[in-house]
């Protein structure tokens, strides 16, 4: 797909200031485009709610996941990252309802929070992890400009695709296993169930409770159920931590427990905290595949994610375009950078938009209320605060279980496809960095195709990723080589 097709088709309500506005339509209306769309505003409304409730689970995750030191040994305050959550969410889905005008929410992205935390923030700070961010936000918003965005995309085969996906789904599931104290660093083997083989605490039983439920909510089609299941353990470990049930030493981050107001002033501690450079320790090699890794976990799903809600709120034809596209994509880009800047990781679209669009969604109207209520939120980080390790871990295994059904589109059968999308999605986890699971999977689909005889079908830029990733592997034994080190 070229960046030429993705402008969208000229319509009437796109045509520009001298198209002819029917009288009687609000400024409202003719803005969003609400009735050429076939919507009205108490069903922007409702779809805005939807998606909201449905995706504020993030304002929990995030701050889980980037909960971790780096290699100074600092932590980020938990407040700071709530805010930070909360605003760059509202920022990046405001500036997708005014500016694209699509039904489109933007979020931290969990892959982007994962690289950051088990692969960035070991090897420098948090300002610097950071600046990566950014950086991988303004790369992105190069790539849509120049088109290059969806050369990319096409080059690398679909299957790989799903694989990374899937990968890091499963990445983001041990993640919630590791979390809630489900699994443990073994003694004699790498992992155990618990700290030695059994569960221990009833907060671990608190999220295996959780998990279940919010499968079972799922199963039965309910919305928001992540967040329903969420809220409803996170009263039942209030009432057991009340009760004196549970010891308070036994939480994981801290007993469910208030103090203080349900109300404050948000925390903007970490906005602007960003620092680019001091990079001498680690290399340029590392930065260059850290960015690289981050750009990959950002950009992967969201052009599918806006094509397909776009599809879904029959906004798209059948070649993909629709109204604000290029727009979407760019703003998406832009939320790397945003969420770099304010210290709460890159923003991304989400599938749950997808939600909203279900109660009728079909304009940025809807991306404006759900943006006006993550911006409440920064009013209510206190009340956030309350939500257990335990409980929000159980959503991060949901998530990396919704992740992992893009299985149903790999074709196990052709071992081209099935190794390297097998390697790519076990060496995500077992390697716990989701560079190693892509540079397999690269290396070995051309490895493989080229033993079938298929080169042809292989591709220049597969080719070049694959000389990349052979460094990277290789990299130690080069160094020494050289004496580097």
């Amino acid at each position: 797909m070229t960046q030429q097709s993705l402008e969208p088709r000229t319509t009437a309500e796109d045509a520009g200031e001298g198209t002819r506005v029917p009288a009687g339509r609000s400024w409202l209306d003719r803005y969003f485009h609400i009735s050429h769309r076939g919507s009205t505003v108490a069903r922007e409304v409702r779809g805005g709610v939807t998606t909201f409730m449905a995706m504020a689970y993030i304002l929990l995750l995030n701050p889980l996941i980037l909960s971790g030191k780096d290699a100074a040994g600092n932590t980020l305050a938990q407040q700071g990252l709530i805010t930070a959550t909360a605003f760059a969410a509202a920022l990046t889905t405001l500036l997708m309802g005014f500016v694209g005008k699509v039904p489109l929410a933007l979020a931290a992205g969990l892959s982007v929070s994962g690289v950051l935390a088990s692969q960035v923030a070991p090897e420098m700070t948090w300002p610097q992890a950071m600046g990566m961010c950014v950086m991988y936000g303004v790369v992105i918003m190069l790539l849509v400009v120049t088109g290059l965005r969806e050369m990319i995309m096409n080059a690398i085969p679909l299957a790989l695709k799903h694989g990374i996906t899937m990968g890091i789904g499963l990445f983001i599931a041990l993640i919630g296993f590791y979390k809630s104290g489900f699994v443990h660093q073994g003694k004699a083997t790498p992992v155990t169930l618990g700290p030695a083989g059994e569960l221990a605490g009833w907060p671990v039983l608190l999220f295996a409770g959780t998990l279940l439920l919010i499968f079972m909510l799922q199963a039965r089609n309910i919305p928001g159920a992540i967040l329903i299941g969420i809220v409803s353990g996170t009263v039942v470990a209030a009432i057991l931590n009340a009760a004196g049930v549970i010891d308070p030493r036994q939480w994981a981050g801290g007993a469910p427990e208030l103090h203080g107001s349900a109300v404050s002033m948000p925390d903007f501690s970490l906005f602007g905290d960003v620092e680019f450079g001091g990079w001498g320790e680690v290399g340029a090699m590392t930065v260059g595949m850290i960015v690289f890794t981050l750009v990959l976990a950002g950009f992967f799903d969201a052009m599918a994610t806006i094509i397909g809600v776009g599809t879904e709120a029959e906004l798209a034809d059948d070649k993909g375009r629709m109204p604000g596209l290029s727009k979407a994509l760019f703003i998406d880009g832009a939320g790397g950078a945003i969420g770099g800047v304010s210290g709460g990781s890159g923003q991304t679209v989400f599938i749950e938009s997808a939600t909203g669009v279900g109660e009728g969604a079909r304009t940025g109207l809807a991306s404006v209320v759900t943006g006006l209520f993550f911006a409440a939120c920064l009013f209510f980080t206190p009340l956030t605060a309350i939500v257990p390790q335990e409980v929000a871990s159980a959503a991060l295994v949901v998530i990396g279980a919704m992740m992992l059904m893009n299985a149903r589109h790999v074709d196990w059968a052709d071992r081209a496809t099935a190794v390297p999308v097998f390697l790519t999605v076990v060496l995500m986890p077992f390697t716990y960095t989701i560079t190693t699971g892509v540079a397999a999977g690269v290396i070995s689909y051309v490895a493989i195709k080229t033993a079938q005889g298929k080169v042809r079908e292989i591709g220049a830029f597969m080719w070049i990723l694959t000389a990349v990733f052979l460094v990277y592997f290789a990299l130690n034994p080069i160094e020494s080589w050289l004496g580097v080190h």
